[in-house]
C-alpha cells in the first residue's frame, strides 16, 4: 500500500517530516499538495508526522505582502491520510467540449500510477444522475506502464441533459473503477454538470442560451474566532447566506478557497470567478514567475471539474506597488500576463480568462474587470451608469468586480454626505495613494446610511441595464487587513454586508430586497438606528426593504398607506415614506402584502427627540447580562444632562481589570477593545470569573476613565 498525505492548504511554506526527515512540501499557500510518505513509515509502529508552515515576507512567493488582507500562516485547512493500492488513480480531468439542451459530450482524462508488474486493467466509467441511476458507461481494457499513465476517454453522447444553472444546480455524478481479474481496485468519483455560456462583446452574459444577469459578491477566507482556519461546516455556511440574499456569482478573493467552498458552489447554485493569488507586487524574477505559473497551474487543475467555475483569473492589482525593481514595466507585465493566459488556455480551452484593475492586461484576457468606486474612492454614486456605460464601450467583455464602501455597524446620520459639490466627477478609479485624493472614503461618516444610500442607487441602475453582464459587491463579509489601522475598528476592512462574525448590516438586507422573491420579507431601515433628531413635525424619511409586491407603513398605531414596490424607483424601489414623528418613543411598523394576503413584518422602536445634544461630558458604562453567561458592556458618551451624544465619534478604549476577561481581538462591533464610538455608543464583551469582582474600563484621551463592577 502507498501512504499519502493530502493538504488542503499551508500557508505559505511547508516543509513535511516523518519520523524526522523530510518528505516533501510545498511552496504556496491557497492550494492542495500531497506528499507521498511511503518510503518513511514504519509499518506496525508510531510514526511522528511534524510539518512547518512559514508565512514570513518572501517577495518570491504570492500574494504580495503589500495586499490588503491577512496573510495567515499555519494548516489552514484539511488535511487528509490516503491509503492506496499499488496501483491507484492519481486523479480525473472531466471536459464537456459540446453541450446544449439537446445533447452533451463529455471527455475525462484519467491519471494512473501503476507500481505493480500487472500491466492489463479495465477501466470502468459510468455517469450517474442525481438519483444514482446510470445514463453512459464505457468500459475499456487498457495497458498500463509501470509508473505515470495518462488516459483519455470519451463516453457516449448523453441525449437531453438536465442543465447546470444557478435556479437549478443539477449535478451528474461519474465514476471510474479500476478492474484486474473481474475486481475493482480502486475507484474515484467526481460531480459534474452540463452548461454552457458566453460573455459576448460589448453586451451581456449568457448561460443555456439566455441572458443572465451576474449578481455577486466577493469572499475572504477570515473569521471571527477563525482567522482563515474555518471548518468546512462554516465554510458552506458562508455559501448558503450568499445563495440566501439572491446572488448567483461569486469572486473568491484573492486566492483559490477551500474544497468545501466550490463543492458548495456546485450544490447551491453559484457561478465563480476563481483567482490566482498574484495579488499587488508586479512582476519578479524567474523564480517569482516559476512559483506563480505553478501555482495558477495546481489551481486550475484541482479545481477543473466544478460546473460553477466559469472565469480562471490571473490575477488581481497584479501590477501595484512592485517588489521587485522594474516590477511595475507595462512590457514586463503583459508578457507574463500573456504566459498566464496562455497556460490557463493549454490546461482548459472552455472557460474564460479575467483580471481586475490591471490595465497592462485589458487586451490579453477574454474578460476585463476596470477599477469603479464611484461614490467611494473617487466621484459620486449618481454617476455610476455614466461611468459604466462608457466601461462598456471600452472593454469588449466586461464584469464589474469591486464596488461599495466601508460602514461602522450603527453608525446613522440624517444627513449623509454624498459628495455633491465637494469631489471631483470623474470615473470611479481607485488611487493608489488615498490621501490625495478628495473622496468619501475620507470627508465622508462611514455610516450605514450612506452605504445603504450608494448600494440601493448602484442596484437601482444594474437592474434595469438590459446589456449588462453583472457586478460584484466588495465584499461580503469584514475582514482583517494589516493596512489599515486607523480603521474604526483598528485593522478590519469594514465594507462588509455582515460584520465580522456574520451579523448583517443594513445593507445586505438591500440586496436582498433586489435579488430574491422568497421567503417573503421586510426590513425597516434601520434597527439599529434607534435615537432620531428632528425638528418638532418635521418630515423625516423612512425607508422599507422588502421583496413583498406591497408594503404598508404603520407608526404609532397610524397607517401612512400602502406603496408598491418598483425596481424603477428611488430610494428602496419606492418603499419610502415621510414621517412625523412623535417626541419620545414611536414604534414603527411595516406589513408586507402579496396582492391582499399578508406575508411579512417587521417593527422597531425609535426615540425621537428635537435637542440637540450638548458637548459630550463623560462616559457611562451599562451592563446586561447575555444568554452565554457572559456580560455585554455598553459604553455611552452622555453630555452634562445625561443625553446621548449621538454625533461622538471618536475611538474608546476597553480593558478588564479583574475578574475575568474581555472577548477581543474578533475584529467585531462588540468585540474589539479598541474601537470608534457609533452614534455615542461602545460594545464589548466581559467573560466573568465566578465569585471574583470584575471590573472593566474604558476610557480615551478626552475621558480619562469610566469603571463597572461585575458580581454574581
Amino acid at each position: 500500500m502507498d501512504y499519502v498525505l493530502h493538504f488542503e492548504g499551508v500557508n505559505i511554506k511547508s516543509e513535511v517530516y516523518v519520523n524526522g526527515e523530510k518528505a516533501g512540501g510545498h511552496i504556496g499557500g491557497y492550494v492542495g499538495f500531497d506528499v507521498d510518505i511511503t518510503p518513511f513509515v514504519y509499518k506496525g509502529k508510531n510514526n511522528l508526522i511534524q510539518v512547518k508552515a512559514d508565512n514570513s515576507y518572501d517577495p518570491y512567493v504570492v500574494p504580495s505582502q503589500k495586499s490588503d488582507f491577512a496573510i495567515y500562516g499555519g494548516i489552514t485547512r484539511n488535511v487528509w491520510l490516503n491509503v492506496l493500492p499499488k496501483t491507484h488513480f492519481v486523479g480525473m480531468l472531466i471536459q464537456t467540449p459540446e453541450v446544449s439542451k439537446e445533447t452533451a459530450r463529455t471527455s475525462v482524462r484519467l491519471k494512473i500510477k501503476n507500481e505493480n508488474a500487472i500491466e492489463n486493467f479495465k477501466i470502468n466509467l459510468v455517469i450517474k444522475d442525481a438519483n444514482g441511476k446510470p445514463v453512459v458507461e464505457k468500459n475499456s481494457k487498457e495497458k498500463l506502464d509501470f509508473g505515470e499513465n495518462s488516459i483519455q476517454l470519451d463516453l457516449p453522447v448523453i441525449k437531453n441533459p438536465n442543465l447546470w444553472s444557478p435556479s437549478a444546480p443539477y449535478l451528474y455524478t461519474i465514476e471510474a473503477n479500476l478492474v484486474y481479474d473481474e475486481k475493482v481496485i480502486d475507484k474515484i468519483k467526481e460531480r459534474i454538470g452540463y452548461r454552457w455560456y458566453e460573455f459576448k462583446e460589448h453586451d451581456g452574459f449568457y448561460l443555456n442560451g439566455e441572458r443572465l444577469l451576474l449578481r455577486g459578491t466577493h469572499r475572504h477566507e477570515d473569521l471571527a474566532g477563525y482567522g482563515n482556519a474555518i471548518p468546512d461546516s462554516l465554510h458552506r455556511k458562508d455559501i448558503e447566506m450568499i445563495k440566501s440574499m439572491g446572488a448567483n456569482f461569486i469572486r473568491l478573493a484573492h486566492y483559490p478557497q477551500a474544497p468545501e467552498i466550490y463543492r458548495a458552489c456546485d450544490e447551491l447554485g453559484l457561478l465563480v470567478w476563481d483567482e490566482n493569488p498574484w495579488c499587488r507586487g508586479g512582476v519578479g524574477p524567474k523564480e517569482w514567475k516559476e512559483n506563480t505559473k505553478r501555482i495558477f497551474q495546481e489551481m486550475i487543475l484541482q479545481n477543473y471539474n466544478h460546473p460553477s467555475i466559469i472565469l480562471w483569473s490571473i490575477g488581481n492589482e497584479s501590477d501595484w506597488m512592485p517588489d521587485f525593481p522594474g516590477g511595475d514595466n507595462p512590457d514586463s507585465l503583459k508578457a507574463f500576463a500573456k504566459e498566464l493566459h496562455q497556460l490557463a488556455k493549454k490546461l482548459d480551452p472552455y472557460r474564460y480568462t479575467v483580471t481586475r484593475k490591471f490595465p497592462a492586461a485589458q487586451d490579453v484576457v477574454d474578460v476585463f474587470s476596470p477599477s469603479i468606486w464611484s461614490g467611494w474612492y473617487s466621484d459620486v454614486y449618481k454617476n455610476y451608469e455614466k461611468t459604466i456605460t462608457k466601461a462598456r464601450d471600452t472593454y469588449k467583455r466586461l464584469f464589474h468586480a469591486e464596488y461599495g464602501g466601508d460602514s461602522h455597524a450603527g453608525r446613522h446620520t440624517e444627513n449623509p454626505i454624498n459628495g455633491d459639490g465637494k469631489i471631483i466627477l470623474e470615473g470611479g478609479d481607485e488611487p493608489i495613494n488615498k490621501i490625495q485624493l478628495n473622496s468619501i472614503a475620507n470627508i465622508g461618516d462611514w455610516s450605514e446610511s450612506y452605504i445603504v444610500d450608494l448600494f440601493d442607487w448602484y442596484l437601482h441602475v444594474t437592474e434595469n441595464l438590459d446589456w449588462f453582464s453583472g457586478s460584484a459587491q466588495w465584499i461580503f463579509r469584514d475582514f482583517v487587513t494589516p493596512l489599515r489601522p486607523e480603521n474604526p475598528i483598528p485593522y478590519v476592512n469594514q465594507k462588509g454586508l455582515v460584520d465580522r462574525s456574520n451579523k448583517p448590516k443594513d445593507a445586505y438586507y438591500v440586496f436582498k430586497s433586489y435579488w430574491t422573491n422568497e421567503p417573503k420579507f421586510c426590513y425597516i431601515e434601520s434597527h439599529t438606528w434607534t435615537e432620531r433628531i428632528g425638528k418638532e413635525n418635521e418630515l423625516k424619511e423612512v425607508n422599507v426593504f422588502s421583496n413583498c409586491d406591497e408594503v404598508e407603513l404603520v407608526v404609532n398605531g397610524v397607517s401612512y398607506g400602502k406603496l408598491k414596490k418598483d425596481i424603477n424607483k428611488y430610494p428602496a424601489c419606492g418603499l419610502s415614506w415621510n414621517v412625523k414623528f412623535q417626541v419620545g418613543k414611536n414604534i414603527i411598523e411595516a406589513i408586507g402584502y402579496n396582492v391582499t394576503e399578508k406575508v411579512a413584518y417587521d417593527s422597531m422602536t425609535i426615540n425621537y427627540t428635537t435637542q440637540k445634544n450638548g458637548r459630550p461630558d463623560e462616559i457611562i458604562l451599562k451592563k446586561e447580562r447575555l444568554k452565554n453567561g457572559n456580560y455585554l458592556i455598553t459604553a455611552y458618551a452622555v453630555d452634562k444632562n445625561g443625553k446621548r451624544c449621538i454625533d461622538y465619534e471618536e475611538r474608546v478604549y476597553f480593558a478588564a481589570l479583574s475578574g475575568g476577561k474581555l472577548i477581543d481581538n474578533l475584529g467585531t462591533p462588540n468585540g474589539s477593545c479598541v474601537i470608534e464610538m457609533a452614534n455615542g455608543k461602545a460594545l464589548i464583551e466581559f467573560k466573568h470569573i465566578p465569585l471574583q469582582k470584575g471590573i472593566v474600563e474604558v476610557r480615551n484621551q478626552d475621558f480619562k476613565g469610566t469603571f463597572i463592577t461585575i458580581e454574581d
